[in-house]
């Protein structure tokens, strides 16, 4: 067996995010390729969440719908997760809990969890079944125990570490039934995987963010984004950040946007919901070319919507952001690796163009995590823009590129007008009709047109002599190349786009050579494929459009375009 997808289910509280933060851990450093998932109500305790875990000897960057093993905790789990199973997912729960199922294999949690002092051990007793099933060392998973709950004293240890005996010793009873899971280990045929990376979307956001030279971050609490605001909150003294919780979105963008203005590098993180108060602040930076980094994680709407859930929604939110006209770019990592690397990137190209920048992610890209190959740091290096401005310093003053130089309040002699109000070269609010209009093409087209001759180009997977093109952006990217590789059509390619807004000149190219387009989103009217309308006039007649909250599979993929393709 080469891959495994295993789905832990039960109520918010059961602990299931523990036995993914530790399960992965200790697989990846036992040599095995890892993936996991979430899918969470907006709820604090009760409800049905779940994590896939997939295990391999490849590796894999996707989420397939396909359960190999369930682990239910509650009663719920087996209705919640009945169109994802088939008569060969083996179910585990506690026949005292579950009893909706004939043929359950019984794993007694509540007499077992009755030694440890307490039913919230049930969850460690789940990670000893998984790791004892796997054959991993448990030496390993006790030393990893160990150091996890270490600072909760002693007896919070010992009663862990007694849970995952008793899973180790009921994963052994399970295998002498002859319930035998053999997963070979990447290690044997690649790098040394130990030393692989493995973070989530939302950590590498952050880790990109400081490695831009971000010093300062502002946001107010909203999913799925607070977690960037809290883990640079948490590591703000180390790396010497500023990380302010607002009391409302437009706190968030303004201060951002102040951060700049002083010298720093500012971001802000939220969700459509609370980006729909920053626009004014968006129109704040075009007006005052003023440089910003905003960082939205989607999630479906109108107004609270699906709080928990995933969705690409908000591409033409952030395309049409602000009023009146002005320059902006919009990026959206297709990969946690992306999520590292473009983020990195925005902070150098929203001082050199002074506009603000976008890295659209959604809650799917943001929560999953998966093993991969240490990032290069090197990559995308920083590049600052400020001046030391003279007397006669005019911050908006005309050049052939529209890019003006950019001063900051006490470095040099000069004075740094900023206004919100049209303006003169020297910041001086004006309403001349010939300045106004000039001003308007130097924010606008003169930075568009150079923002083209950076653009990143589109990633062409799968068959390079294509018949029939698929079109994505943002997190579809690993679920879309994964399902390529079960189609297994040579004629079948793939073009990721992780800058999606300015478009490059070339796209005209990649879609008329074409027989057959297919655009592959996660919101109910293609924003992408009307935006390469928009800019091409080129229409996209072939869609797969998902927009229930939850993400796109592998097979989900796969069987759509297939059928596309036979039609």
């Amino acid at each position: 067996m080469d891959d495994i997808s295993i789905v832990i289910c039960g109520e918010a509280g059961q602990g299931i995010e523990t036995i993914e933060k530790i399960l992965t851990k200790v697989l990846k450093t036992s040599g095995y390729h890892v993936f996991s998932a979430r899918e969470y109500m907006s709820r604090i305790r009760g409800g049905v969440n779940s994590t896939e875990i997939r295990i391999s000897s490849k590796s894999i960057k996707a989420y397939v719908n396909r359960i190999d093993l369930l682990f239910a905790l509650n009663n719920k789990s087996i209705d919640h997760l009945k169109d994802r199973t088939s008569d060969s997912t083996l179910i585990f729960g506690d026949k005292e809990i579950i009893n909706n199922i004939s043929d359950l294999i019984d794993i007694p949690l509540l007499k077992i969890t009755n030694n440890p002092g307490n039913l919230r051990y049930s969850n460690m007793v789940i990670v000893g079944i998984i790791c004892g099933l796997l054959d991993v060392s448990k030496n390993d998973i006790d030393n990893h125990i160990s150091k996890y709950f270490g600072e909760k004293g002693e007896k919070i240890v010992n009663k862990n570490l007694e849970s995952i005996s008793e899973g180790y010793r009921l994963a052994n009873k399970l295998i002498e039934t002859g319930i035998n899971i053999k997963i070979k280990k990447g290690i044997e045929f690649s790098r040394d995987l130990s030393k692989d990376n493995l973070m989530s979307g939302i950590t590498a956001i952050a880790l990109g963010a400081l490695a831009g030279g971000c010093n300062f971050i502002s946001g107010y609490p909203m999913t799925p984004a607070t977690g960037v605001l809290s883990f640079m909150s948490k590591y703000s003294k180390e790396f010497e950040v500023i990380a302010e919780q607002t009391e409302d979105e437009i706190s968030a963008i303004t201060m951002a946007i102040g951060s700049w203005y002083a010298g720093g590098r500012g971001m802000t993180t939220t969700s459509g919901g609370g980006f729909a108060l920053m626009e004014e602040g968006i129109s704040l930076s075009g007006m005052a070319e003023n440089p910003v980094v905003i960082h939205i994680g989607q999630r479906p709407g109108p107004a609270t919507g699906l709080a928990t859930r995933t969705e690409q929604g908000d591409l033409e939110t952030s395309l049409y952001s602000g009023h009146s006209e002005f320059a902006r770019l919009i990026l959206s990592p297709g990969s946690i690796e992306d999520c590292f690397y473009l983020t990195k990137y925005a902070f150098s190209i929203a001082d050199k163009f002074q506009i603000p920048v976008f890295i659209l992610t959604d809650q799917y890209l943001l929560d999953c995590q998966y093993n991969f190959s240490p990032l290069d740091y090197n990559k995308y290096p920083i590049k600052k823009y400020i001046e030391k401005t003279n007397k006669d310093y005019h911050r908006y003053k005309f050049t052939k590129t529209g890019i003006s130089p950019r001063g900051i309040p006490g470095f040099g002699e000069g004075l740094v007008i900023q206004t919100g109000n049209e303006h003169d070269e020297t910041g001086y609010i004006t309403e001349d009709a010939v300045l106004r209009k000039k001003m308007v093409e130097k924010r606008t087209y003169d930075k568009l047109n150079q923002l083209k001759n950076e653009v990143i180009y589109p990633e062409l997977l799968g068959g390079k002599a294509y018949r029939f093109l698929l079109i994505g952006w943002g997190s579809t990217r690993n679920i879309v190349e994964e399902a390529l590789k079960q189609i297994k059509e040579p004629r079948l390619g793939f073009l990721h786009f992780k800058q999606v807004y300015p478009l490059p000149r070339e796209i005209m190219g990649y879609l008329v050579n074409a027989q057959k387009v297919i655009a592959i989103e996660n919101n109910a009217t293609g924003q992408f494929a009307n935006l390469i309308k928009k800019e091409t006039g080129f229409e996209i007649k072939n869609k797969i459009l998902k927009y229930d909250g939850r993400p796109f599979s592998v097979e989900d993929v796969a069987s759509k375009v297939k059928k596309i393709l036979e039609e």
